[in-house]
């Protein structure tokens, strides 16, 4: 499989694990609102597989307030300081606010994760390409406190697609590299059940706009109104937006459930990419050679047998 060049220092596709540090985040908060049971959390995500840790200090699941930048830096700035010295993830800042962003950029992250596609902080985007860090835009129509009173569109994908288009030009136009976006269509940010699922459909056209694609639908309501499931139970919900995304053409998938996706990642991504083994195969053999053994593990993960 092929992604857009980028200054992610990871290989695609990959995991990225989420650590709510919040005592009211839809699925999981509570949970690891103190430092070192985020920190634990975070430790088990990165064994399980995830290549980038998500730390976020303020919910932003429907219906919720904002917090200070003051009560957001205390959560995640510890957490942050101590994954990126004891983990090998790459460790992203899940925040609206440059003076947040600031503080964990200073404390080891590598990657920052906007909501608000840096139209929240007028200070945002000058950070962003001043460290030079990859930066994360993604679609919301509002607010989280509002956005899912009555969200309407005329067409979806084709307003999204439009949004995620200007917000590119705008970073670029304030001295981002276009190397450092990634786009991430906004899955429960201020979409219906239907609109979900028009943009999980024509995700392609997403991966079209040439950046590496983030999907976030982990454990999110629309899974819940289909399964009639509890965000505790969405985990098998979760992996199959996993595989239709990856075959979409998504780059990240951030999830709670690591291991899960990690596993269905591996397998999606092998049978996806059989064909182009199998071409190769049959090109080194139709010029007299053949495939080593090595070169089909080292291609597909897996042994030759």
């Amino acid at each position: 499989m092929r992604f857009p060049p980028t200054d992610l220092p990871l290989t695609l596709p990959c995991v990225m694990g989420i650590v709510n540090v919040t005592p009211d985040s839809f699925s999981d908060g509570g949970l690891h609102a103190e430092t070192e049971s985020a920190v634990a959390h975070g430790l088990l995500l990165a064994a399980q597989g995830a290549a980038i840790l998500d730390i976020g200090g303020e919910s932003t699941r429907p219906g919720s307030e904002p917090v200070s930048a003051a009560d957001e830096l205390g959560r995640v700035v510890p957490v942050i300081a101590r994954l990126a010295a004891e983990s090998p993830a790459l460790i992203s800042i899940d925040t609206t606010k440059a003076e947040v962003a600031q503080a964990a950029l200073d404390a080891g992250a590598g990657l920052v994760n906007d909501i608000t596609a840096l139209r929240g902080d007028p200070a945002m985007a000058a950070l962003v390409a001043e460290r030079g860090c990859p930066v994360c835009l993604m679609h919301m129509l509002g607010e989280p406190r509002t956005m899912q009173d009555d969200p309407r569109y005329d067409d979806v994908v084709g307003e999204v697609i439009a949004f995620l288009e200007e917000r590119l030009a705008a970073a670029v136009a304030a001295g981002v590299r276009e190397e450092q976006v990634l786009l991430d269509p906004g899955i429960g940010f201020g979409k219906t059940l239907d609109h979900n699922l028009l943009l999980l459909r024509h995700l392609g056209r997403v991966a079209a706009l040439g950046r590496p694609v983030v999907l976030g639908a982990s454990r999110k309501r629309f899974i819940g109104a289909l399964l009639g499931a509890t965000p505790a139970d969405r985990a098998m919900g979760t992996v199959a937006t996993t595989v239709l995304g990856l075959a979409a053409g998504a780059a990240v998938v951030r999830v709670h459930d690591v291991r899960a996706n990690v596993e269905v990642l591996r397998v999606a991504q092998a049978i996806l990419e059989a064909g182009d083994v199998a071409s190769a195969a049959a090109g080194d053999v139709a010029a007299g050679g053949a495939l080593a053994p090595d070169a089909t593990r080292a291609a597909t993960g897996r042994s030759a047998s």
